[in-house]
This record gives structure tokens, C-alpha cells and sequence, in this order.
């Protein structure tokens, strides 16, 4: 018996883990429920709850725009959302009584407790308690933590399911306190707390936890181990730091409030809004580069790249195949869509030096272009239709043209970026090996650095990345 429980201890697989996590998530999800209604009540935990919800889709529409670029499996991110919610909630929730009631026996002053504990205290271990979730993304789902802006919407939904639990806590707790005093609705503590919490500041939490997701999205693209372990435990302190100067705000005097909030939480969140656009436009730029390298061997045609890295023309892609062919067809788009992004990503990442093992490189590339290779005949004509009703291609452009004819020559930037991966490939080829064909994509072996190569009914040698050391 012990031997046969020796491989699954030794190593778990990903339906164990999955098993686990589930496990560990609906406990801790009945135990914070069951502890929020003790301490609110049955209808101040309803009030809360329906309070509390308002927010939760707005701000998860706003962190999915963000990775909507390179989007990760929905399943990952509801996780995220249900950690934050639940297990961390918990965590929180607990450690932070348990140090209140440690420091107000040792003090013998319960207000002076409670206020250490929500500056000294409870930024510490809520901010630990969010970022184990980015930790565990980060640890075993590494193909889908490819940089910054997956960190960044990693991070904003965890924060969004832990602001969601504390919010029905506040909330239910103000409930019970008018239904007590019999204060009218304008005046009622429920008011101000929903103001202040859901009108006001519902971005506090995951500003202070998106501070952690950057620290593991540049860890995530380093190549240096150091700055692989500094990176993330940066983020945390930044966030932890973030917290404790929000929470701690109302102790720099009547209006401490209001300043923190307006010089130090709005400039940054207005920062971070900036940085999010910015990572997107660049995702997007990467992925036309790095497709373009796919287009010069073969993968794509030249009018699928501009359209790839656009999301209308991606949408509108979706919605032409859809009507012509149903939806299985615009699922098939979809996936084509998703698998070519990621193609990208892995390859941009790798050409980047991050810590990316060249066999795992190798066959991460193989499986995605297999999986374009079954779903282009679908997938290409609707994303050339899509550029071209985009107006994303040149004037004149035929968007079935194969590579290498004068017309995708001139299409824009794809174009320029193809004919550069030929050259290198020319410098970096060993004497005596030939070039590649240009035609009927199939699959062999690749590495980070050597020429990917597609799969289909012949071979083909497809682009090195440029400043690669060309084929091992």
C-alpha cells in the first residue's frame, strides 16, 4: 500500500492538487460564511451580501480587459477570486483577532489594540494571506504567469473575492448597529460604510495586492534567480507598506483621511490604471512580433498577425465565423485565437531569457502548433476577413497571399519583422544547412533559441529569434 502511495506523495499530480486545493477552498468557504453570520447576524449577512456583490462585477470586467491581451483559463482565476474570498478571508480574519486580543491583554488598552492591529498587524497578514494564491500560480501553473500584466490580473482578482468577504463583514456589522439604534437610512453607518467601501475606495484592495502580482509578473520574465526571489518579496512590502498607510490614515488627524486618500491613493491608482494600459499596448505589440516569426516560417498567413493583435479584429473574427459557421465555429476561432497568443508569449519569454527550460520550451511550442494546425482552415480566412474589414492591412493587400509574394511583403510591420527573421536565420544557419521552405507547414523539434518548426504533412524549418545562436 505504502508503495503505491509513494509516487502520488512524492510527486502529486494535477488532478490530486486540483483535489486538494477544491477541498481546502470549500472548507475554509463554509467556515468564513458560517464566522461572518455569527458576527453579523442571519439579516445583517444577507444586507451585507447583496451589498457586497455590487461591486464584484465591475471590477472583474475591468481586471479580465486587462489580460483579455494573453487571457488566462477562466478556472485559474476563479480560484484566485475563491482564495481571496474564502481561505484568505479566513486566514485574516482569525490571525487578526488572535493578535487584537494577544495585545490588548498585554496592554490593558483594547482601543490602542485594535488600532496597532489594523496598521501593524493586519497588513502583514492579509497581504501574505492574498499573495500565497499569486505564490501557487506562479509555482504550478507557469505557463500561464508569462509577465507583468498576469500577475497584475492574478493579483486584482484575488483582492477582488478578499475586499468582497470583508466588505459583507462591514457591512453586516452596520446593519445590525442601525437596527439597534433606529437610525434612519441617509444617516445609517450602512450608508457611510457603502460609501466609503463600494463607492469610494473599491480598488483599495486590489491596488495594495497588485503591487504583490508585479513583483512575481517581473519575476516571472527574469532570468536571474536572485531577482526571481527579490522581486516577489518587493511587491509583498510595497503592498504591506501600501496598507498600513491606508489603514493607519486616520490617525494623522481629522482630515488624515482625505489627504492619504486623495495624495497618495488616487495618484496611484491613476499610476497603476496608466501602467495597466501600457502593459496591454505592449502585450498586444508583442504578440505581433513574435507571430510575425510564425508567419515568415509558414504557421500563419501574413494577414492573421495584424489581426491577432488587435482585439476587434479578434472579436470581429469570432463574430464572422459564428455566422457562417455556427458556434462551434466561433469556438474554434476562439481557441485558435488563445493558442496563438500563447505561442507568443512562451516564445517572447524565452527570447527574453526568462527561466524557461529550452525541453519545455520545445514541447509547450510543438503542442500549441499543433493545435493551430487543426483549427486554421476555420480560424485563418475569418481572421483575414477580420483585417481586412478592420482596415489593419495596407491598401491593395491581398490577404491570401502566402508568404513571400511582393503583396505580404508590404504588410506593415508583420511584414518588416518576417524579412528580418530571415536574415537572421541566414546569419545564424551552420555551413552546409539548407534554408527553409516556405510552404505546407509541418512539425520537429525546437528549443527558446533554435528554429521552431510546424507540424503538418511536410517539414519545414521555421525562424531562429533574432540574436539567437541559431540550431544546436
Amino acid at each position: 500500500m505504502f508503495r503505491a502511495l509513494r509516487p502520488v506523495l512524492a510527486r502529486p499530480s494535477g488532478t490530486f492538487r486540483t483535489c486538494v486545493l477544491l477541498v481546502l477552498l470549500a472548507a475554509t468557504g463554509i467556515a468564513i460564511l458560517e464566522l461572518v453570520r455569527e458576527q453579523t447576524g442571519t439579516p445583517g449577512f444577507f444586507v451585507g451580501l447583496g451589498l457586497a456583490l455590487l461591486p464584484v462585477a465591475p471590477l472583474m470586467a475591468a481586471f479580465r480587459w486587462l489580460g483579455r491581451a494573453a487571457p488566462a483559463p477562466w478556472s485559474q482565476l476563479l480560484f484566485c477570486f475563491a482564495w481571496g474570498a474564502c481561505t484568505a478571508a479566513l486566514i485574516a480574519i482569525l490571525a487578526n483577532n488572535f493578535a487584537t486580543q494577544w495585545i490588548a491583554a498585554a496592554t490593558a488598552d483594547p482601543s490602542e489594540a485594535d488600532q496597532l492591529g489594523s496598521v501593524a498587524i493586519a497588513p502583514v497578514v492579509e497581504e501574505s494571506a492574498k499573495a500565497a494564491a499569486l505564490l501557487l500560480v506562479f509555482a504550478f501553473r507557469r505557463p500561464h504567469f508569462t509577465g507583468p500584466a498576469d500577475g497584475f490580473v492574478v493579483a486584482g482578482f484575488t483582492a477582488i473575492g478578499f475586499a468582497f468577504t470583508e466588505n459583507i463583514l462591514y457591512l453586516g456589522n452596520a446593519f445590525v448597529q442601525d437596527l439597534a439604534d433606529g437610525t434612519g437610512v441617509l444617516d445609517s453607518v450602512t450608508a457611510a460604510t457603502f460609501f466609503v467601501r463600494i463607492v469610494l475606495s473599491p480598488f483599495a484592495h486590489p491596488l495594495f495586492t497588485v503591487l504583490t502580482g508585479l513583483g512575481f509578473g517581473a519575476a516571472a520574465v527574469s532570468a536571474r534567480r536572485a531577482r526571481r526571489l527579490c522581486l516577489p518579496l518587493l511587491g509583498l512590502a510595497l503592498a504591506m507598506g501600501m496598507h498600513a498607510l491606508w489603514n493607519g490614515s486616520s490617525r494623522f488627524g481629522d482630515h488624515g483621511f482625505y489627504v492619504v486618500y486623495s495624495c497618495v491613493m488616487v495618484p496611484l491608482f491613476g499610476l497603476l490604471v496608466w501602467l495597466a494600459v501600457r502593459i496591454r499596448r505592449g502585450r498586444l505589440r508583442a504578440v505581433a512580433a513574435e507571430l510575425s516569426l510564425y508567419a515568415a516560417a509558414g504557421w500563419l498567413a501574413p494577414a492573421e498577425v495584424p489581426a491577432l493583435a488587435s482585439m476587434p479584429a479578434r472579436s470581429l473574427a469570432r463574430s464572422l465565423a459564428r455566422r457562417s459557421g455556427g458556434r462551434a465555429a466561433g469556438r474554434a476561432v476562439a481557441r485558435y485565437e488563445a493558442d496563438a497568443v500563447a505561442l507568443a508569449m512562451l516564445r517572447n519569454r524565452a527570447r527574453r531569457g526568462g527561466p524557461l527550460r529550452e525541453a519545455d520550451f520545445a514541447r509547450r511550442e510543438r503542442e500549441l502548433l499543433n493545435r493551430l494546425w487543426q483549427r486554421r482552415a476555420t480560424a485563418g480566412p475569418a481572421l483575414a476577413r477580420a483585417a481586412v474589414m478592420e482596415e489593419l492591412l495596407p491598401h491593395g493587400f491581398d490577404p491570401l497571399a502566402p508568404f513571400g509574394t511582393p503583396e505580404a511583403a508590404e504588410a506593415g510591420e508583420a511584414g518588416e519583422a518576417a524579412e528580418a527573421v530571415v536574415a537572421a536565420e541566414a546569419a545564424a544557419r551552420p555551413a552546409g544547412v539548407p534554408g527553409p521552405r516556405r510552404q505546407e507547414p509541418s512539425v520537429r523539434r525546437s528549443g527558446p533559441w533554435t528554429p521552431a518548426t510546424p507540424a503538418g504533412p511536410s517539414s519545414i524549418r521555421p525562424c531562429v529569434l533574432p540574436g539567437g545562436d541559431g540550431v544546436r
